[in-house]
């Protein structure tokens, strides 16, 4: 077999993010079993870590076992029963993917759209609920990481609740980064990805649900249109009951668990200062590189930037050469950014001023 010898290098696209080394020690502690009490105890302990970080008091808040796409899937099958209505909200990749995965779980799709780089007008939502007043759910992605959007959510979230529907929002990107309000706003299903903001691996998929949808999930009229998403026998192993449902990925939620006891530390606002602040030093050195950002500055997700390429500069060459000369990844547009700008992301560990430096001047490097 030939040796296995993965170099570290800077990650700095849209993710996964370079996870704490506290992180990854906590991989490395010994295995229980899924029902060991010692292991139910760290349970216990992520779940309410993870309360504080969505801001939140519900009850069913916990990481389901897969990567953010795991979250989507989920919150969707869960959210929705075949022939409901859905008015989702597609704004880029992330967007389109959520319509996707809710006509899977048979959901009949309103789409709301508007055009990549620009937030979703809470007026054409208005306007879609108002047409489809039998929808049963709203779906939203927070920030969406093909574009660099962070979507503003209070008046959107406001009209979904006056019109008797659920919200479903996407805080993949944001979580850990920038302030999701899911208590403040109500929010129905808000799922997120270790693999981010968290500083944590890809594996797990934090979620939590209101009142109003454990309610939806446990007096659905048809079964979850997937059993190892389904919330209903889920919570159970994760609740009082300690029922068995699957094994959990053991090794997975002691690295979860540490990713949020450093974020507690930090505090949530001054971490999602410091994400800001990288940003706009960023933004600022990327400005005197003569690169121009793709998102106006109300709008900019400040966990990761994207930035139109330069006329003439071979996008594709120059992430090669960071990579290969400088050991740093950063991504490619999606869609239609495809060949057209860079994401560039600043998450969790990563977001530091240093780090800018050394890609700012690694950038200026490849650009001569």
């Amino acid at each position: 077999m030939k040796q296995r010898n993965p170099k570290a290098k800077l990650l700095l696209g849209p993710g996964p993010s370079n996870p704490d080394p506290r992180v990854l020690r906590a991989l490395a502690e010994p295995t229980l079993g899924h029902l060991d009490p010692d292991f139910v105890a760290i349970m216990d302990e992520t779940a309410e870590l993870l309360r504080y970080v969505f801001n939140t008091k519900n009850e069913l808040t916990i990481p389901v076992s897969g990567t953010g796409s795991a979250g989507m899937d989920a919150a969707l099958v869960n959210s929705v029963e075949p022939g409901d209505k859905a008015i989702i909200c597609s704004a880029g990749v992330f967007g389109d993917r959520m319509v996707d995965v809710a006509e899977r779980a048979g959901a009949q799709v309103v789409k709301v759209q508007s055009p990549w780089g620009e937030p979703i007008d809470p007026d054409d939502v208005k306007k879609a609920i108002r047409k489809n007043p039998d929808a049963k759910v709203v779906g939203i992605i927070h920030g969406e990481t093909s574009t660099g959007v962070l979507q503003p959510l209070d008046e959107i979230a406001a009209a979904v609740h006056e019109a008797g529907m659920r919200i479903v929002v996407d805080t993949v990107a944001s979580l850990g980064g920038v302030d999701v309000p899911t208590d403040r706003l109500g929010l129905d299903f808000v799922y997120s990805g270790s693999q981010k903001c968290l500083s944590c691996p890809p594996g797990l998929a934090p979620i939590t649900l209101s009142e109003k949808a454990v309610t939806f999930v446990e007096n659905r009229k048809t079964k979850c249109q997937s059993w190892y998403f389904d919330l209903g026998m889920i919570r159970k192993y994760w609740g009082p009951e300690r029922l068995y449902h699957h094994t959990a990925p053991i090794n997975m939620i002691y690295a979860l668990n540490e990713s949020l006891r450093i974020i507690k530390e930090e505090g949530l606002e001054a971490r999602f200062a410091r994400h800001k602040a990288a940003q706009e030093a960023l933004i600022s050195g990327l400005s005197g590189l003569g690169l121009e950002p793709v998102v106006n500055e109300p709008y900019r997700l400040p966990t990761l930037t994207t930035v139109y390429v330069p006329e003439g500069v071979q996008e594709a060459e120059v992430r090669r050469q960071l990579m290969d000369e400088f050991g740093i990844e950063v991504a490619g547009g999606l869609g239609v950014f495809k060949g057209k700008i860079w994401r560039i992301g600043l998450m969790g560990t990563n977001a530091t001023r240093a780090n800018v430096i050394r890609l700012l001047g690694a950038l200026k490097e490849v650009l001569k």
